[in-house]
């Protein structure tokens, strides 16, 4: 049975492809060759992938995810498609879903949306709601260092707090979008913010949301 991560791995994987290598992204710094290998690096080079959350591992990262960028761009995407080998936790259905639906989702809107023409990609349902599972989840850790208190709401009004503070600044949008926004794609993320002017103009100029 196909998960959302399979799904969005592949279209991940098909974006790239189609982009080339040299395409822009919204990750400050990277181009669409140094996604591919990021994603890989991520799921084959645990060795390596531990300098995305630990500060004295950053050096390794840097230099693994350098060799994987000089490898063929067709190979970076064939490895993102076929997906992760046995011996890595992300080969784990269970895995897989928890830690990638929402990496791929991303990681996708970071080509999509770096072109100037992208119009909004509509969601099933019951992916849209299982992007705010996830949210719900992972909110506080992504607002742990916001300037305010940040709230995200979904228009159906349902609520996750990412910061307590004050004042406090609202973030209305689909789950989706509030997702893009905590892990710091604010001026890519379709959302509305409610709250104090001054509260609001600081949220969104931080560099602070995300990991």
């Amino acid at each position: 049975m196909s998960t959302h991560a399979k799904r969005e791995r592949l279209l991940l994987a098909d974006l790239l492809e189609a982009e080339g290598p040299d395409a822009p992204t919204l990750c400050e710094g990277w181009n669409t060759r140094d996604l591919a290998a990021h994603v890989v690096v991520r799921e084959r080079r645990a060795d390596a992938a531990g300098g995305l959350l630990i500060k004295q591992l950053a050096s390794r990262l840097e230099r693994v995810q350098a060799e994987f960028a000089a490898k063929p761009y067709e190979e970076l995407i064939q490895l993102i498609r076929t997906g992760p080998p046995r011996f890595s936790p992300f080969s784990l259905k269970q895995i897989d879903e928890a830690s990638n639906a929402v990496e791929f989702y991303i990681h996708t809107e970071d080509v999509r949306r770096a072109r100037p023409d992208w119009t909004p990609r509509e969601l099933d349902p019951v992916f849209s709601d299982a992007l705010w599972s996830r949210l719900e989840r992972m909110a506080r850790l992504m607002g742990r260092k916001a300037p305010v208190g940040v709230v995200l709401r979904r228009p159906d009004g349902q609520t996750a707090v990412a910061h307590r503070g004050t004042p406090v600044v609202t973030v209305t949008g689909q789950p989706a979008e509030l997702l893009l926004y905590v892990y710091g794609r604010q001026e890519a993320a379709d959302v509305d913010l409610d709250g104090e002017k001054d509260a609001i103009a600081r949220l969104h100029e931080t560099k602070q949301l995300g990991l």
